[in-house]
Order: C-alpha cells, then sequence, then structure tokens
C-alpha cells in the first residue's frame, strides 16, 4: 500500500483557535498557500495554487498520513473539493498519543530527545501570511513566501521519520480513530440562544464580583484567580480553619484553597476563625471559579453558523497515560455532572432575560453551571440517549486482579448488593442489611463513608487520599475514623492491595530484566532498554516513555503532559508507583470497553454524538428511541470476548436536553 504523506499550508480570515477546524475549513475566505507531499520514502515535493493540481495525488487510493490529520481532510473536503474517505487517513498526531507521547509534531520530536530548542519561525511565518494584518489583507511576499514552503515541506519529512520511529496503530486502534472522527463530523447540537443568554447573566455577575473583591480587600487582591488570595485566606483565618486548608502532595504539607477547601471553610460559623470578610472573599471566589462564562461563550463560538452543531470535539487519545479521549474547545468532558431540575423552564427564563434567582437557585453562578450540559440539545424530532456503565472502575480493577478475592468483590455486582454498604459494614462490623436499612431510613452516613473508601482507595491511597476526598463530600472525620476507614475498606478488599503489588513487582523485574515479559495478571510489561511497555487484556498497548531507575531506585518517566521549560534539557519526569500503575491500568482498560462499544453501536448504524469516561451519548429520530436505547443497553453490558467474566451493568435516560 502506498502512503501520502502531506501538510498543508493556509490563510484565512477566521480565527483557527477560536472558531475552530471544522468552521474554519468551511469558510469561503480560507484558501490553500501551498501543499508540500511525498509517497512513501520519495522525495518531498510542493504544489502551490498557481500549479495545475497533480494528478497523482487526486487519484489516490491508499493512505494518507497527516498530523492533525482532520485538518488536511477538511481542507481536502472543504476547500480543494477533494472527497477522500474518512478511512484513507492516518494521524500521526493520534498515533503519537497512542504512544503515550505529545501530540504536537514540534513536541513529539523534543519528547523524544531530538532536540530541546524550540523554534518559533514556523509559527512567525503563520502570523505573516496566514492571517489578516492591521489593513485587513494578506500579506503577499514571495521571500517568506519560500520559507513557508521550507517550513512546510520539513515538516513533511519530520513527520514521517518521527511516525516510523514510533509504534504503529493497530487495526482496532486505526478503526477506533476513525469512529471518534465520525463522531466529531457529526457534531453537539447546541442551543446558541442559551448560550448567549448565559454569557449575559455572567459577564454582569463577575464584574459585581470582582468590585466586591477589591473593595472587601482594600486593594490588596485585585482578581481572585490571583494567586496572592491563597497567602492572603491563610494570613487571616484561625488554626481549627488552617487546618482544613492543608493538603497534602508528595509527602509534602501544602495549602490549598480549591472547591472542597472553599466549601469546607464556608461552613466554619466561628469569626475568629474564619472572619466575616475572609468569608465573603472566599464566597466571592468559589463564585467566580465556579462561572461558566468560558465554557458558555466557547459553545456559542464553536458553533457552526447554519446548524448550531459543534463538530470536533474529541481528541482521540488526548490521556497521555491510558489514551482515554479527551475534549478540544467545548470540553464536553469538564462539564459539570449536576443540572436544573427543569432546565426547559430555566431556559425560558433566562432568553427572555427574567431574573433567575432566587427561583432557580440561590446564586447565578450556580444556575448556569446547571445549565451547561443542558446546553446540548437533540435536533427538532430527534433524543438524545445517554447511557453510561455502573462503577465501572470499581468492577474492571478486581476483575484485572484475577484472583479468588477479586472474585468475591465481582460477586458484590453480580448479586446486585451495594459495593458502598459492603465497604461500611466490613469497616463498622455491622451486618450489610443494617448499613442498607439505615441508608434506606435516611440515615446515610455510613454508606457516605463507603462511598469515599471506593473513591479514594481504590488506587491503593491512605489516609490523606481519604481526606481529600471526604472534604470533597463535606465530610469532617477525626485522625482516627480516617484511619479506621482506610483499614476497614482495605480489610474488605484485599484484591487491591494484592494487585498492586503484583504490578509493582511484574514492572520492576520487567525494568531489570531487559527484552523479557512478566506478567501481573491480566497485564504484561516489557522494557526494550528505553521505554517500558504495557499491553492489556485488548491487546491494546501503552508504555511508559524514557523509563529508568533514579538514585533512590524509583522507575521513573517523561510524561507528555508535563511541558518542559523553555530552557530545559529534559522532559519533566514523573515517579511510577504502585497506585499510579493501578489507576492507569483500570482507566486504560475501562476505555477499552468504551472504544469497543462504539464501535459496535457505529457497526449498528447508531449515531453516537458523545461520550464522557463512562457514558456514551447517540442521537436518533424519538421514534426509533426506544429499539435504540434496548440496543445500547445491550451492547455496553455485554463485555468483549478479552473480558470474559468482567460484569457490566448500564444505565441509560432518553431525554431532549443533556443532562
Amino acid at each position: 500500500m502506498t502512503i501520502l504523506w502531506i501538510d498543508f499550508e493556509t490563510r484565512s480570515r477566521v480565527d483557527l483557535g477560536a472558531k475552530g477546524v471544522y468552521n474554519y475549513a468551511q469558510d469561503l475566505s480560507t484558501e490553500v498557500l501551498c501543499m508540500s507531499y511525498a509517497f512513501d520514502d520519495d522525495d518531498v515535493v510542493t504544489w502551490t495554487p498557481d500549479q495545475p493540481f497533480p494528478a497523482a495525488v487526486r487519484e489516490h487510493t491508499g493512505q494518507i498520513r497527516a498530523h492533525n490529520a482532520a485538518f488536511e481532510r477538511l481542507v481536502f473536503w472543504y476547500v480543494l473539493q477533494i472527497n477522500f474517505k474518512l478511512e484513507q487517513f492516518y494521524c500521526t498526531a493520534a498515533q503519537a498519543r497512542a504512544n503515550c507521547g505529545p501530540g504536537s509534531l514540534e513536541d513529539v520530536g523534543r519528547f523524544a530527545g531530538a532536540s530541546m530548542k524550540k523554534d518559533h519561525r514556523g509559527a512567525q511565518l503563520i502570523r505573516l501570511l496566514s492571517i489578516p494584518q492591521a489593513d485587513g489583507q494578506f500579506r503577499e511576499d514571495a521571500e517568506l513566501m519560500a520559507e513557508m514552503v521550507a517550513y512546510c515541506e520539513q515538516d513533511v519529512r519530520a513527520m514521517r521519520e518521527i511516525s516510523k520511529a514510533m509504534r504503529q496503530m493497530s487495526a482496532d486502534e486505526l478503526a477506533d480513530y476513525h469512529v471518534n472522527e465520525k463522531i466529531n463530523d457529526r457534531g453537539l447540537l447546541v442551543d446558541v440562544p442559551l448560550c448567549q443568554a448565559a454569557i449575559k447573566y455572567a459577564g454582569e455577575e463577575l464584574e459585581d464580583i470582582e468590585r466586591t473583591v477589591v473593595e472587601v480587600t482594600e486593594g490588596a487582591i485585585t482578581s481572585v484567580r490571583s494567586p496572592k488570595m491563597r497567602q492572603w485566606v491563610l494570613e487571616r483565618v484561625g488554626p481549627e480553619a488552617k487546618k482544613l486548608m492543608e493538603t497534602h502532595k508528595d509527602g509534602e504539607l501544602k495549602y490549598s484553597i480549591d472547591k472542597s477547601v472553599r466549601a469546607n471553610l464556608l461552613k466554619v460559623d466561628d469569626p475568629e476563625q474564619v472572619p466575616p470578610a475572609v468569608a465573603e472573599v472566599i464566597q466571592c471566589a468559589d463564585d467566580l471559579w465556579a462561572s461558566s462564562v468560558a465554557k458558555f461563550s466557547r459553545l456559542a463560538s464553536l458553533a457552526d453558523d447554519e446548524d448550531h452543531r459543534v463538530r470536533g470535539a474529541f481528541v482521540f487519545a488526548g490521556g497521555s497515560a491510558t489514551g482515554r479521549a479527551s475534549s478540544y474547545g467545548a470540553q464536553v468532558h469538564n462539564l459539570p455532572r449536576k443540572s436544573a431540575k427543569d432546565p426547559d423552564a430555566v431556559r425560558a427564563a433566562m432568553v427572555r432575560g427574567h431574573a433567575v434567582v432566587p427561583k432557580f437557585g440561590e446564586r447565578i453562578t450556580d444556575v448556569l453551571k446547571s445549565m451547561l450540559r443542558p446546553a446540548i440539545v437533540a435536533a427538532p424530532g430527534n433524543v438524545l440517549i445517554a447511557y453510561d456503565w455502573s462503577a465501572i472502575e470499581g468492577r474492571v480493577h478486581p476483575w484485572l486482579s484475577d484472583c479468588p478475592a477479586g472474585e468475591e468483590k465481582l460477586d458484590v455486582f453480580r448479586s446486585g448488593r451495594d459495593p458502598y454498604c459492603v465497604n461500611a459494614a466490613a469497616t463498622f462490623r455491622v451486618p450489610y442489611e443494617d448499613v442498607v436499612a439505615a441508608h434506606e431510613a435516611g440515615n446515610s452516613d455510613m454508606r457516605q463513608i463507603g462511598k469515599v473508601q471506593e473513591l479514594a482507595l481504590g488506587f491503593l491511597g491512605g489516609p490523606g487520599a481519604f481526606e481529600t476526598f471526604a472534604r470533597i463530600y463535606n465530610m469532617r472525620l477525626s485522625e482516627g475514623e480516617v484511619q479506621r476507614a482506610v483499614d476497614g475498606w482495605r480489610r474488605a478488599n484485599p484484591w487491591a492491595m494484592h494487585h498492586g503489588r503484583l504490578l509493582e513487582d511484574a514492572y520492576l523485574r520487567a525494568m531489570r530484566n531487559r527484552g523479557h515479559e512478566t506478567r501481573a495478571a491480566r497485564i504484561v510489561y516489557l522494557f526494550d532498554g528505553q521505554t517500558l511497555w504495557y499491553a492489556l487484556p485488548s491487546g491494546r498497548v501503552l508504555c511508559y516513555p524514557n523509563a529508568k531507575f533514579d538514585e533512590e531506585g524509583n522507575v521513573t518517566y517523561s510524561k507528555a503532559s508535563w511541558k518542559p521549560a523553555a530552557d530545559a534539557k529534559e522532559w519533566p519526569r514523573a515517579r511510577l508507583w504502585r497506585g499510579l500503575a493501578c489507576e492507569n491500568v483500570v482507566q486504560a482498560t475501562a476505555h477499552d470497553l468504551l472504544r469497543f462499544a462504539c464501535r459496535q453501536l457505529d457497526a449498528a448504524g447508531i449515531a453516537v454524538v458523545g461520550h464522557v469516561h463512562d457514558e456514551i451519548v447517540v442521537e436518533c429520530k424519538a421514534t426509533e428511541a426506544e429499539t435504540i436505547a434496548a440496543r445500547m443497553h445491550q451492547i455496553m453490558c455485554t463485555a468483549p470476548e478479552w473480558a470474559q467474566g468482567l460484569p457490566l451493568a448500564a444505565e441509560g435516560v432518553t431525554t431532549t436536553r443533556y443532562s
């Protein structure tokens, strides 16, 4: 099969960053400046619009490789009117991310150690030639254009070299990438009038918040987003309140003013611990950081002018350690889960400019936040069906441990028992039925502890992790109670510590025995002298790049999501430990289930429009909803061949607004 390697340089009056690649490619002002390309290992050549278009490119039926290939695909489709098949495209940025590297062409080269020096000339040329100048006209400069051609050709050479040096995407990975692009092409329908109304409400509220902060702090803080905020609060609260700000990171005591800390500080009634002025500033910070104006603005900006769909929101293999999908632009993965009880009523009030506080919430920021997910809607005559797996990580983890104690945990799910109540029963040494009865009677304290245990301790966290999660759920426990919770969970789930030790032993043995596979239950590790690879039950392969032992005997690796400083000589490194290894294999395996389900749904002709970690969203005609919902449930509750014995359960909702 002949491979076409290709890169475009373009210009447009559309701001690519603000409007997204779909709006950019479809705009009539967008045009190609040059196209550099090569077939297989041939020399790179360049076409410019003053030349006849090369027939060999137009008639190419093989694979097309490009970095961030969606851009090249859409330029072919909309600008050059050449309709290559989606399945012909292979994205080398997706390939880099699938190999746990950074996505940008420049960064992946630096990540691989080719050069840590950053060259800004390419970006400079784009500013000079691809963006309208101050007078609204495009710059015409033959010398600069020749330089642009040279950079475009070099990008093709670099892309080809880097792609060949990396592990190639498997057939399943490539199929998953194509499904992801189909999802991006369909897009999510956005309620643009709602977004515009929300932007207006938020703008007015944010101005008031910032003014209040300046007044209360007498100008010491000009914005609650200021890094001075944490220190200002720390210096003014009492010792008991200060303890609420404590957090432990990498064994170090630090102070935080994150969401859970703010919530706990605002509950303190003692003015000696949290003075009224401090409480007011904390409340302002909570309001501002909870503001959704940026998200609403982004949704409105990215929405297509004609059909109001946001396309290109899902980044294939965007999670650097696990290959999980991430979001771009619309940030669908970061939308608050809690939605308004009656979003249609809130929407009606907002677009009419009516007051929404206190009728729909105590604070405007809370109301706006509750309308982010409902801003995504179904087209007229259609519905959205959202199905998510029940406790997917809590099921995957004991299954991966492949041990009798893990089977006992899986039996909890198979029998329909509540795992949180099981945890609580083991912790408090009371019958399971008593915990359930207390919960049903309205006393959920024990079950809540069981829930926090599952979330905080599943990846081998200790007292510090439990305390952090407990704060999120507004729980304040003594040191003894925290330790009791940790001990209780470990007693109820011995498979977890066992699995962590297995993983650690396996990757350490792999590091010390280059070229030899080591197994930890269902996970296989291999170190090739530079990269620590691990294979999942699905067959997908992930890795810890540039792995090595540090002076203390810990395994460290280059972490793609951490960007180096401008003068750095090495990419930032992270430490691998058994808890992180657990988290990575569990989340990666859970994502494999989502990928498999999306492939199955695509094969069944069911239009997936979005997915968020353990949830899949489809859009269909209202008349077909019952049939499609049943098929979704069947697909998501049927384990693939490589996951036999894993009990799956899923629940769904059918609606016209995402919630």
